[in-house]
């Protein structure tokens, strides 16, 4: 079909043949671009605020490797992989049972948030916590409750540390609610609605596995303006410095530190190591008046004398160590 003319393309025409003038000949014209809208699976998150919640969430990271490998005593290593917003009912979805769901509790915003923990490092946490060396059992089975109350305990100290990493953005007071085994038994909210899924892999020992954080978008709708990071980098202050300042210095004065006095050292056989009887008399490389070496972990930074106080063995302080002494 040949195209129609518009009335001012022929006014245009007749108004060139008149003249003689030769008629140019008009550029197409480009079509505008029109971007398709899934109201199933509409667009809420902008890439900026993913970008600012796995800022948020690498600090949430680094502090909770620390916390784990201190708690577990085994190295445990927290890293975020990934982000990106689906419905709830396609996270749902790609769950197999059994599961370790959290119900957070995101006070003081209205709803919750999830915590779902690979059901193989569960198993390896559990294991930590009951003196093994951290291996995962070889047949998946339901958690027992007794099983689930070990990962209650681990898990709340783990919402615990979501407040500081958020504090940029937000006063959050996050706590468990409950722990789900079962995915059918965790539907917060409708399938359609959309949520911001945050992936982390976690290692414990030699077991591997994932941690995703479900945060749907109308429970951090009031802030979700601040998830950017002009934002997260405009609230880094000296005052926010000069504020955190004598909190680490207070909890730094409460740190236990290991302490041990040096009486003196020798060398022995093993011969006469395995033949020392009561009585005997071990000759030290130190002398009666010798003043004893103060550790401090492995770092000698103290002399002293020995003597008693109430009733107990102690030592007087004659002397420091400064650095480079």
């Amino acid at each position: 079909m040949s195209e129609i003319l518009s009335q001012d393309e022929i006014d245009k025409l007749l108004s060139a043949m008149a003249s003689g003038n030769e008629i140019a000949e008009q550029p197409p014209v480009e079509e505008k671009k029109v971007k398709e809208y899934n109201f199933a699976r509409p667009s809420k998150f902008g890439k900026e605020q993913l970008r600012t919640l796995e800022i948020i969430f690498d600090n949430f990271a680094r502090v909770s490797s620390s916390f784990l490998t201190g708690y577990l005593r085994t190295s445990t290593t927290i890293e975020v992989r990934n982000s990106e917003q689906v419905t709830y009912g396609e996270f749902n979805n790609s769950l197999l049972n059994p599961v370790v769901l959290s119900i957070i509790n995101f006070n003081p915003f209205k709803g919750s948030i999830i915590l779902d923990l690979s059901a193989s490092v569960g198993y390896a946490m559990i294991d930590r916590m009951l003196g093994g060396v951290g291996e995962t059992i070889g047949k998946t089975r339901d958690f027992t409750e007794i099983e689930v109350t070990l990962l209650s305990k681990i898990i709340d100290k783990l919402v615990e540390r979501l407040e500081e990493p958020w504090r940029q953005v937000c006063e959050v007071r996050p706590h468990l609610e409950k722990i789900e085994t079962n995915s059918q038994f965790a539907q917060i909210m409708s399938p359609n609605e959309m949520v911001a899924l945050i992936t982390l892999s976690i290692k414990v020992g030699n077991i591997e596995g994932l941690m995703n954080f479900c945060i749907p978008y109308i429970v951090i709708e009031p802030i979700v303006g601040n998830l950017n990071t002009k934002h997260w980098f405009g609230n880094s202050s000296d005052a926010d410095d000069e504020q955190y300042r004598p909190l680490v210095e207070r909890r730094l004065e409460e740190a236990k530190v290991p302490i041990s006095v040096i009486v003196g050292k020798t060398n022995i056989t093993v011969d006469e190591f395995i033949n020392i009887q009561v009585g005997d008399v071990i000759p030290l490389d130190s002398y009666v008046n010798s003043d004893f070496k103060v550790q401090v972990g492995e770092l000698t930074k103290f002399y002293a004398k020995p003597g008693v106080n109430k009733g107990k063995n102690a030592i007087q302080i004659t002397s420091i160590i400064r650095k480079g002494e």
